[in-house]
């Protein structure tokens, strides 16, 4: 599919992405996030199609996004995402941005009856066309900068099929009558809020191994699953980076060789607090 693509790194590059926003009634929408290494995902990409061109914006740049607002809250623009829930909670999250007339092509093939909802899956369906996602790129460091070609030709390939998409799937609601049904749906989605995550206080307990320990160790496991969730909070890292179940469960049941256990960048940093925990769990 030809496409032209932008990255736009300079005031000259939004004023233009500006004026082409400001000439369509469409907008495709996607966003890059990194969701596995940290524990606050982090907004890494977003990507805008507009007639023709597909725009990559960085939010870990140094440009005022904030402009983009105008354009998702404006009634008269259709913006069309895929599985909009996520991108429009972290945009809201970073930019409060609010948004009105969204058509969200995963929950529209939903209400479709379509059951096989991944964006390949429904190209096929819905376009007879073949879109192959790498998912090495769909993990990749999105936080890292500079990007490569090969990153930004995967950000910018999901929003180019979208306004075809939509254009089918439209259509199709509208032979079913069911384009009120999915605009309520719609709307549902484009109230979605970011939410801070919180411990599951019972959580520990559902760590495999949990029901072979002690007493003693038990309360232990949670002490230190506590514990593992604020640091990691703190320095916004994935919990299973930051300390794996299988290190815990070596800590609760070896606890007087933590030396051994932890790594000793970790040791360094926290083996003081874990051995004062591990002191007043046995007083």
């Amino acid at each position: 599919m030809e496409n032209e693509w932008i990255f736009v790194d300079t005031p000259k590059k939004i004023r233009r992405a500006i004026d082409n926003f400001e000439n369509t009634s469409v907008l495709s929408i996607d966003t890059e996030y990194d969701s596995f290494r940290y524990f606050r995902e982090i907004l890494c990409l977003i990507q805008i199609h507009a007639n023709e061109t597909t725009y990559i914006f960085d939010p870990l740049g140094k440009l005022n996004l904030s402009f983009l607002g105008k354009f998702f809250n404006d009634e008269a623009i259709v913006k069309i995402l895929h599985a909009a829930d996520n991108d429009i909670r972290l945009l809201k999250r970073d930019y409060q941005f609010d948004f009105q007339n969204i058509f969200d092509t995963h929950r529209a093939a939903l209400i479709l009856g379509l059951h096989q909802l991944s964006l390949e899956k429904m190209i096929s369906h819905f376009l007879d066309t073949d879109l192959k996602k790498s998912k090495k790129m769909q993990r990749s460091r999105w936080d890292k900068r500079p990007l490569t070609d090969e990153q930004l030709l995967y950000a910018m390939q999901d929003v180019t099929f979208l306004p075809a998409l939509y254009e089918e799937q439209l259509r199709q609601l509208r032979v079913k009558c069911m384009e009120e049904t999915a605009s309520d749906a719609f709307a549902k989605i484009a109230t979605a809020t970011w939410q801070e995550k919180i411990i599951d206080r019972r959580g520990h307990t559902k760590l495999a191994g949990y029901y072979s320990l002690n007493q003693e160790q038990k309360d232990l496991l949670r002490k230190l699953y506590a514990w593992r969730f604020r640091q990691a909070k703190t320095e916004n890292c994935a919990i299973f980076m930051f300390l794996p179940d299988k290190v815990l469960f070596d800590l609760v049941q070896k606890c007087e060789n933590i030396k051994e256990i932890l790594p000793p960048e970790k040791f360094k940093l926290y083996g003081a607090h874990l051995e004062q925990i591990i002191r007043e769990n046995k007083s």
